[in-house]
């Protein structure tokens, strides 16, 4: 049940449902995970800062159960989500930072329980 969350100084005009669909897919593919347990959020028209600059950039957050728990793992999971993002938003890398979270299942809660319990 992975989370994405990201975060832009884009308006939000730049992030359709459309492009939602795309982010839940592309990282859905990147994760090896199912769509329909993607959890996506948008917050875009921050006042933001990315090295040292107010140029446009996106900040996206990756959590996940056993998914994001190695440094291989993320390396191949960045690679993927970069070539999404830069594609559709016409970003330089520069531009854009991702943070990977690994969730246990005792930290995850659904139906009134926790994954563990699942």
């Amino acid at each position: 049940m992975p989370f994405i969350d990201l975060e832009s100084n884009l308006p939000a005009s730049r992030f359709s449902e459309e492009f939602l669909k795309k982010l839940c897919s592309s990282t859905a593919a990147a994760l090896g995970k199912p769509e329909d347990r993607m959890n996506l959020a948008v917050k875009a028209g921050l006042q933001m800062l990315v090295a040292g600059s107010c140029s446009p950039c996106v900040v996206l957050s990756v959590s996940a159960i056993g998914v994001t728990d190695t440094a291989d793992k993320n390396k191949e999971h960045s690679a993927k989500i970069f070539q999404f993002l830069t594609g559709e938003l016409g970003l330089p890398e520069d531009r854009i930072v991702l943070r990977f979270y690994a969730l246990g299942p005792h930290q995850v809660g659904k139906k009134g329980t926790v994954m563990s319990f699942l």
